[in-house]
């Protein structure tokens, strides 16, 4: 969410030489990163899930086990070419190292809309006073096709629009599969969870984490769970982003052949708590700048979402509702999703 008239980005700070952080951007102490990104996790520390999808005979039982302990894991041999993923990364990367402030600029968000499409950096801020994160993204809307407006996309590069939508065919397509392995791991008919959610509407999200001078500080992103259905996020090598497991804060280490799933809040409430929506954020680090695409896969607003198991133990929502909140009192970890417990 950009503040009317704030054209402030994180990456003009850093170009600028900033030592200290600002202020706005320095979490309070209790939600500090504890560990560094150079430090990741010890030999003890658990790590995410990797579910390989080739595997037939054991691929729904494994599913099952990662969407109840964590919420999130990792997929290989998932079906979409990894030219495609190098190449999204790519591009991606190149708005933001290879196009001037200014011509970035020429595709900023809208100021007084929540998660318009284009360039901005404050999208999770919920008002004025909330700490804000050491990103900048580029959101483009992609499913249905209705939403989709290529011309609002960049074009510096030949092939950027063209790359943004295979990427979504693709990520679309995964998604369905996964959400059709989900259901069945519950014993659901394939098509269960989907059908619940209904036509996907898609955004695809380019995070761009410059190095911070003080990341110990400050947050790459702030704890949350996503509120749609099912996110599948792609990384570079730098890594930063953590997952939330049984209090402790996990790194999720790059897998760069793999796609990493998250299961978001209404697919909890679809699984009536069976499996869970992940917590998760993303730390920084002083050195290097660092990528990731988020491809979020959401109800339509009008959708009623509800659980597909007796008794319920969470309360039907329409889910443009829930964006409403999510919105208005901020993400903080689980707090929208806890709120409709029964």
């Amino acid at each position: 969410m950009e503040v009317a008239g704030n054209q402030i980005r994180v990456q003009s700070l850093v170009q600028e030489g900033k030592t200290v952080v600002p202020p706005q951007y320095v979490q309070p102490p209790e939600t500090r990163p504890v560990h560094s990104v150079e430090k990741r996790n010890g030999g003890d520390a658990p790590s995410l899930p990797v579910i390989d999808l080739s595997s037939v005979n054991s691929v729904r039982e494994q599913l099952g086990q990662a969407c109840r302990e964590w919420g999130a894991f990792h997929v290989i041999n998932h079906g979409v070419p990894v030219e495609l993923l190098d190449e999204m990364r790519r591009v991606g990367r190149s708005f933001f190292e290879d196009c001037t402030m200014d011509e970035k600029l020429s595709y900023a968000c809208d100021p007084n809309s929540p998660a318009s499409e284009g360039y901005g950096s404050r999208m999770l801020v919920a008002s004025n006073d909330t700490v804000l994160d050491w990103r900048d993204y580029y959101d483009h809307h992609t499913l249905p096709l209705s939403r989709r407006n290529p011309s609002k996309w960049p074009h510096f590069s030949s092939n950027y629009r063209k790359v943004v939508a295979e990427y979504s065919v693709q990520m679309s397509g995964l998604a369905e599969k996964l959400l059709g392995l989900i259901s069945e791991s519950l014993g659901l008919p394939s098509s269960c969870i989907k059908d619940v959610v209904g036509e996907f509407y898609q955004n695809i999200t380019v995070s761009y984490y410059p190095p911070c001078p003080q990341p110990e500080l400050t947050l790459g992103l702030q704890s949350h769970s996503d509120m749609g259905a099912i996110t599948l996020l792609i990384q570079d090598d730098v890594g930063g982003l953590e997952v939330l497991k049984d209090g402790e804060w996990i790194f999720v280490n790059p897998l760069h052949d793999a796609i990493f799933v998250i299961l978001a809040d209404q697919a909890e409430i679809i699984t009536n708590g069976k499996y869970t929506s992940a917590p998760h954020r993303a730390i920084t680090n002083a050195k290097n700048s660092r990528l990731s695409v988020a491809t979020f896969h959401d109800p339509a607003k009008t959708k009623t979402i509800r659980p597909a198991f007796e008794p319920p133990k969470y309360r039907p929502v329409v889910y443009g509702d829930y964006v409403s909140s999510w919105y208005t009192e901020g993400p903080e970890g689980k707090r929208n999703v806890d709120a409709l417990l029964l």
